[in-house]
C-alpha cells in the first residue's frame, strides 16, 4: 500500500483511475494565515494493483515445459483449461485433489474452452530429443500442424466478441538452421533443414489466426530444467563417457532455464506489448563443450573425455542432430521488452537444476 501527498496548487497534470476510489482520499482543512487562504492538500492512499485473473486454455499442458506453465497459472490462481488428446494422461497429472478446479477437455471440447478463455496458449508437438525415423519426422511435424490448426481455427469461427485476446504459440529456434559462426536474433532468415522447415510451417499456421488476436510466437531454445527435456537425456549419456564434450563441442548451445520460459510465456499473456516473434534464450548461448564442462563441475565429473558422435547418434539416431548441430540465438526482443532473466548464465541455471 502507498501513501501519497499532491498539493493541490501542483501545476502537472495527473488523471484519476478507476484503482482510486472516492473513500482512498482525504482532503486537510484549508491552510490559511493572515494574508488569507493559500491552499490545501489532498493524501490519497492507493491500493497495489491485484493482478488481471485469466482463463487460459493450454495445449500441451502434460509436456515438460506445460506442466511448469500450469502449476505456476494454478498457483495465480488463474482458471486453467487443459486440452488434451487423452483426459486420463492429463487427470493423472494434475489430479483434482491438486489442481481444483482445472478443467480438462478433450478434443471434442476445445472449441468450448476456447470460447470461454482470455488466451490460449499452444505447446503441443511430439518431443524432438528422441530417435528419428521417417515416421517419426512426419509425426514431428504434424504433430505441431495439426493442433495448431485446431486452435486458430476454433479461434477464427468464434464470434469476434468471444475471441481470446492472445494466443502464444510455440515454435523453436531451429527456424534459424545450425551454424557455428552466425548469430541469430528476431530479424534473421529461417534455415534450410528439417528442423527449419518443421519451424516455418508450425509458425505460418499459427499465422493463420485473426489479426485482431495478439499473436506471440515464441521460438524456443533448449529448455533446462530436472523433470524433463534435453538436459534429462543428456546426462546420462554424460555420466556414462566420463563427462566430456557432446560431439565436438564447438557447436553453440541456446539455452534457458524452463523458469525463465515460464515467466516469459507468463508475461506474454499479461503484457500487450509483447507481440509478434520472441526468442525464448538465455542472453549468454554457450559453446556446448563449455556448456558439458560446467555439467561436469556440478555432477562432480571429470570433463576430459569426449562423448563421440556415434554414442549420440546410436541412441538418438537422425535426432542426435539437436546436439550435435547448433546455433547462437540472442533474445534481442526480450531485452527491448525489458524481460528479466532469473537465469542469465548456464552455470547457476544448472546449480539451481541439479543442486
Amino acid at each position: 500500500m502507498e501513501v501519497c501527498g499532491v498539493p493541490a496548487t501542483t501545476t502537472s497534470a495527473f488523471s484519476w483511475t478507476s484503482s482510486i476510489s472516492p473513500s482512498s482520499f482525504h482532503v486537510s482543512q484549508p491552510l490559511s494565515s493572515k494574508g488569507g487562504f493559500k491552499g490545501f492538500k489532498i493524501f490519497c492512499v492507493i491500493q497495489d494493483a491485484q493482478p488481471q485473473k485469466m482463463t487460459i486454455s493450454v495445449t500441451g499442458a502434460t509436456g515438460f515445459i506445460g506442466r511448469r506453465l500450469v502449476k505456476r497459472l494454478h498457483a495465480d490462481n488463474h482458471s486453467i483449461k487443459v486440452l488434451t488428446r487423452s483426459k486420463s494422461q492429463a487427470q493423472s497429472i494434475f489430479p483434482d485433489r491438486e489442481f481444483p478446479g482445472i478443467v480438462i477437455a478433450e478434443e471434442s471440447d476445445w472449441k468450448n474452452c476456447i470460447q470461454g478463455s482470455s488466451a490460449v496458449v499452444n505447446l503441443a508437438g511430439m518431443p524432438i530429443s528422441t530417435r528419428w525415423s521417417p515416421e517419426i519426422k512426419k509425426e514431428i511435424k504434424q504433430s505441431r500442424i495439426k493442433v495448431t490448426s485446431k486452435v486458430v481455427e476454433a479461434i477464427n469461427e468464434l464470434e469476434e466478441a468471444m475471441r481470446p485476446a492472445v494466443l502464444v504459440s510455440a515454435t523453436a529456434v531451429g527456424y534459424y538452421g545450425t551454424s557455428e559462426t552466425q548469430v541469430f536474433d528476431e530479424q534473421s532468415p529461417s534455415g534450410s533443414d528439417y528442423l527449419a522447415e518443421v519451424c516455418r510451417e508450425w509458425e505460418s499456421t499459427a499465422l493463420k489466426v485473426d489479426n485482431k488476436v495478439r499473436l506471440v510466437r515464441i521460438r524456443i531454445g533448449v529448455a533446462l530444467g530436472r523433470d524433463g527435456g534435453a538436459l534429462a537425456k543428456m546426462i546420462p549419456i554424460f555420466m556414462m563417457f566420463a563427462g566430456g564434450p557432446l560431439g565436438s563441442g564447438k557447436q553453440w548451445f541456446s539455452w534457458i532455464h524452463v523458469d525463465d520460459l515460464v515467466s516469459l510465456i507468463y508475461e506474454a499473456l499479461q503484457n500487450p506489448t509483447y507481440e509478434g516473434v520472441i526468442n525464448a534464450t538465455a542472453p549468454n548461448p554457450v559453446r556446448l563443450g563449455e556448456m558439458c564442462s560446467h555439467l561436469g563441475s556440478v555432477l562432480g565429473r571429470p570433463s576430459w573425455l569426449p562423448v563421440p558422435d556415434l554414442a549420440l547418434k546410436a541412441v538418438l539416431g537422425e535426432g542426435a542432430t539437436v546436439v550435435l548441430e547448433g546455433q547462437r540465438v540472442l533474445p534481442a526482443k526480450a531485452k527491448e521488452l525489458g524481460f528479466s532473466f532469473k537465469y542469465p548464465y548456464v552455470k547457476e541455471a544448472l546449480k539451481a537444476i541439479l543442486s
